[in-house]
């Protein structure tokens, strides 16, 4: 498990100069930015190599899914741009899993784990969407897929805040814990079902915590950062000292 948790801030937009515009606006409070599947489909490459220019670190949210050799190519393309972390789904299999990994090989990147340049990025298994309703079906199937993402070797999961617990009892610090669905107290629950604070979220064991349009809709955006940040730093004392 990472020292301390972080932020990622999403980049959920389609226009590369409003993702920009959040960039410059955050400065140097946000180290990490999440680009997905709107913003890469809109802007393609430019828009990690946008985010890497401020020299900020690039999670690559594209989850990947396909039959093992076109997504180790997949993997091995989104290595190139430097990024830090990308997603595959961990349904996809193992072959298809180890196949990333593969592609993520000998492709040093901005790696969060290694330091700039030192490591390949991190691959990390996709579990269960959190706009997919609670319940024990659910918990089970993210703790089936976050044990299938451990037994290929992927590098962590992502998770929403309700499982991260028991995943961290289960597999220990094994596996680097990705969360999203973080809210604060009073937010509108949007497209997410399972969803939880960002103080749930560190004590349970989250290394990362993925946050949107809480901050980036707020009327004030760096202080709902704020707000986020200091839950975070209230939860690791409790939880024995550890700092956000």
């Amino acid at each position: 498990m990472a020292a301390k948790p972080r932020v990622i801030v999403a980049l959920d937009t389609d226009r590369l100069e409003e993702a920009e515009e959040i960039v410059k606006g955050f400065g140097d409070r946000v180290e990490f930015y999440k680009v997905g599947s709107i913003l890469f489909t809109s802007a393609g490459p430019a828009a990690v190599r946008m985010v890497r220019a401020h020299g900020k670190e690039v999670f690559l949210d594209l989850k990947f899914h396909d039959i093992p050799n076109t997504v180790m190519g997949a993997v091995r393309g989104a290595a190139d741009l430097g990024v830090s972390m990308l997603t595959v789904h961990a349904s996809g299999g193992p072959d298809m899993m180890r196949a990333a990994l593969k592609g993520a090989e000998g492709k040093p990147g901005a790696c969060a784990g290694g330091g700039a340049g030192g490591a390949r990025p991190r691959v990390i298994g996709v579990t269960l969407l959190t706009s997919l309703a609670a319940g024990g079906d659910a918990a089970a199937q993210v703790l089936a897929l976050a044990h299938d993402a451990a037994r290929a070797g992927l590098d962590g999961i992502v998770c929403s805040p309700l499982e991260v617990g028991q995943i961290r009892r289960d597999l220990g610090p094994k596996l680097v814990t990705v969360v999203p669905g973080i809210r604060l107290a009073g937010d509108a629950r949007a497209d997410q079902a399972r969803v939880g604070t960002p103080g749930q979220a560190v004590r349970d064991g989250a290394d990362f915590i993925v946050v949107g349009r809480s901050v980036t809709a707020a009327r004030d955006p760096r202080a709902a950062l704020d707000a986020i940040r200091a839950e975070m730093e209230g939860a690791g004392r409790n939880a024995g000292g550890k700092d956000a």
